[in-house]
């Protein structure tokens, strides 16, 4: 293989055509999306119905501590045993290079990326990481054991991972030009937009890959993780048990990379949202109190919106303990909530969904993002606060489309 990060790989794509209705049934959103409401999930699998999808190879967060986890769970198990056999794999053509990715979004912009493997050698999300390719967000440990668990068990593996790169050689505008014969063009599912995605493989593979080779060598920071940063933290430390376990010959197992989509923050699809806190299970006006020991009503460097049931006002800190506005702000609230039991933080994705989830004993808290610019600059020192922002709202998130085998 060559030395590059990232790289062309054996993806599998359904071997149906390119605008075939049973698209729209494979692809399915990203199983951490959605979580508040089943409903969404009890549509996806009416629309799936007996067809083959990826939504029988994920587990649905919204599932986690009901009934439906368990029955799920088994299915999930029952579909990755029976890849190597029918009904799966016979459906499923293999192919080697990269695949272009285009996806019109509901804004009508269309987002352009590029799907490959990420080598895992070359990440590390811990926050002195000073590799390659980093997180930009804070890692929760407690969420990468469950993940890892299943990747362990796992044949086949869907991403639904965004990496930032940083294009200093201009590689996506030739991606755009080497993109080949169409391997699908459909509407997806549930309000998600459009996806076309095109083959670049073989000679164009090789002109591409050795673009983003030098790209890479010009970039002391050439990839920050967007999106799925805890699914490729279980990746990486699914492949580092293997090391201990397989010693040299891990560096050729398959597990050593990850399938993921590279995007260009020059992009302009490519739209950073922040991510609303609300606290629960608090008394408000005990809350605010201790909030004004460290801020003080109206604006300032670093402002927050404060929306209770009584009302809403602005609140500027005086006591920074964080370069980011959301880092100060988290580090009031995990220092509240741990010396209040009781009390829990929910991160809520656009401000209509956050007023509309305030009640007696919450209070919730409004931010402005950050330029989009900034994130390598921003993450240089370390990963950012977790949830800081998101690529938009859940539907433009990636959708489970192409697999590669993860197993020998």
């Amino acid at each position: 293989m060559n030395g590059n990060i990232f790289k062309s790989a054996p993806i599998l794509v359904p071997l149906f055509s390119p605008k075939s209705e049973n698209f729209t049934k494979w692809a399915v959103i990203a199983c951490d999306q959605i979580t508040s409401d089943p409903a969404y999930w009890k549509r996806v699998e009416e629309r799936v119905g007996d067809s083959i999808s990826t939504y029988q190879f994920i587990l649905p967060e919204a599932y986690l501590g009901t009934e439906k986890e368990k029955s799920h769970m088994q299915q999930w198990k029952s579909y990755m045993s029976c890849y190597r056999s029918t009904p799966i794999r016979p459906r499923l053509n293999k192919y080697h290079g990269f695949v272009f990715v285009e996806r019109t979004l509901g804004t009508g912009k269309t987002r352009r990326g590029i799907l490959g493997m990420i080598d895992l050698e070359a990440y590390d999300y811990s926050k002195e990481s000073k590799s390659q390719v980093r997180a930009t967000e804070e890692t929760v440990p407690s969420r990468i054991p469950p993940r890892m668990k299943n990747r362990s068990m796992a044949t086949v593996e869907f991403p639904h991972i965004l990496v930032f790169a940083d294009d200093k050689s201009g590689f996506f505008k030739k991606a755009e030009e080497l993109a080949g014969r169409v391997l699908y063009d459909f509407d997806l599912m549930e309000n998600g937009g459009h996806l076309k995605g095109s083959a670049i493989e073989k000679e164009a593979a090789d002109e591409l890959e050795a673009l983003i080779g030098e790209s890479e060598k010009l970039s002391s920071l050439p990839y920050a993780v967007g999106d799925g940063n805890h699914s490729l933290a279980a990746a990486k430390a699914h492949y580092e048990n293997l090391k201990k376990e397989l010693g040299d010959e891990a560096a050729e197992h398959p597990a050593r990379y990850a399938l993921c989509e590279i995007v260009s923050l020059d992009d302009d699809a490519i739209e950073f949202e922040p991510i609303h806190r609300i606290i629960k299970g608090v008394d408000r006006a005990d809350l605010i109190s201790s909030l004004e020991k460290s801020a003080v009503r109206g604006d300032g460097e670093q402002t927050v919106t404060v929306i209770t049931k009584d009302g809403e006002a602005k609140y500027s800190f005086t006591e920074k303990t964080h370069a980011m506005t959301v880092g100060t702000l988290q580090n009031f609230i995990d220092g509240y909530i741990s010396a209040h039991g009781g009390a829990s933080c929910d991160y809520i994705h656009g401000e209509k969904a956050l007023r509309q989830r305030v009640e007696e004993d919450s209070v919730a808290f409004m931010f402005d993002g950050f330029e989009k610019s900034r994130i390598f600059e921003f993450i240089g020192d370390g990963p950012m606060p977790r949830k800081t922002f998101s690529m938009g709202d859940a539907e433009s998130k990636r959708y489970y489309l192409e697999a590669r085998q993860i197993v020998k």
